[in-house]
């Protein structure tokens, strides 16, 4: 990581904490009523919603400008797998295993996104990376046994929502970064066209599937769902501009971001204290999780 810039660092490590809170605005959703479908198209919506607003009013009158067709489909397919396939995946881990065991399950993403990085970008891969897998796998473990999460408990198969996330996150993060590195597009023209496309296969998913019944829950989901949006705008538009410096690489880029479940674990205990328990369980899965993507990305 010699060289990297000190922006890289901290642009990176806002979404940890940003998305360390976000899951608890998606729980107290999830207890009140809400769906997976539901809270990810809210929250895309919210997302895609500031993003157009910001980008015309920074870019009027072509707030397009310098991307090819190409680039478009790179963002736009990153949008379509890597958020509204992980959205989904998100909110229903959430509901089933709670918000602090979710969160670590998904910051095994480093391990996929290093991985992805290392075959299609040829990011070098790290001498640890080998301890960082036993390392992190033996956090997941830890984490499955733990007994804490959701207080009406879950299946140990459970986690494998919140990990699955994190594969297809991490692939979206490839996309992104390539994205990045073959053109001048901003990170607020990549990220809006990642949510926008997000947005659109949402849609077609929930109507495919449930129709308007998925929107049919408690005005109160809405609510919290709503800040989870308003956190998560800002969260991705910082990876995004991490990811778009010259030495914004994957690896260090997930790997700072995947510190989030420390911060999850935090606000859990004192926040969400009456739907989840946070064992000494949690707390050390969820660190062995972060040193494991850390080690991975070394």
């Amino acid at each position: 990581m010699t060289g990297t810039p000190l922006a890289v660092y901290a642009l990176a490590l806002l979404p940890a904490l940003l998305w360390g809170f976000g899951p608890i605005f998606d729980k107290r959703g999830m207890d009140a009523g809400g769906t997976a479908i539901q809270a990810a198209i809210v929250v895309v919506v919210v997302d895609t919603v500031l993003y157009w607003l910001a980008l015309l009013v920074t870019s009027w009158p072509d707030p397009l400008s310098g991307l090819t067709l190409d680039l478009v489909a790179v963002f736009a397919v990153a949008g379509l797998f890597g958020t509204a396939m992980g959205r989904i995946l998100v909110f229903a881990g959430v509901a089933r295993v709670g918000a602090s065991i979710n969160s670590a399950g998904i910051s095994t993403r480093p391990l996929f996104a290093t991985l992805l990085a290392l075959g299609f970008l040829g990011e070098p891969l790290g001498p640890l990376t080998g301890v960082g897998i036993v390392v992190l796998v033996g956090g997941l473990v830890v984490l499955t046994y733990s007994k804490g999460g959701d207080v009406s408990g879950w299946r140990p198969r459970d986690v494998l929502f919140p990990v699955s996330a994190a594969a297809v996150f991490g692939a979206g993060n490839v996309l992104r970064r390539y994205g990045f590195g073959d053109t001048a597009a901003t990170p607020l023209q990549a990220v809006t066209i990642n949510e926008t496309a997000a947005l659109v296969a949402l849609a077609a998913y929930a109507l495919a599937t449930t129709g308007t019944d998925a929107l049919d829950t408690p005005r109160e989901s809405y609510a919290y769902f709503t800040g989870s949006g308003l956190v998560t705008a800002v969260a991705l538009l910082s990876f995004f501009t991490a990811l778009s410096m010259e030495a914004g690489r994957v690896a260090i880029v997930d790997s700072l971001a995947a510190t989030a479940p420390l911060f999850t674990t935090v606000f859990a205990a004192v926040l969400l204290r009456d739907v989840e328990r946070v064992t000494r369980g949690v707390v050390v899965g969820a660190l062995l999780v972060v040193v494991g993507a850390v080690l991975v990305t070394v």
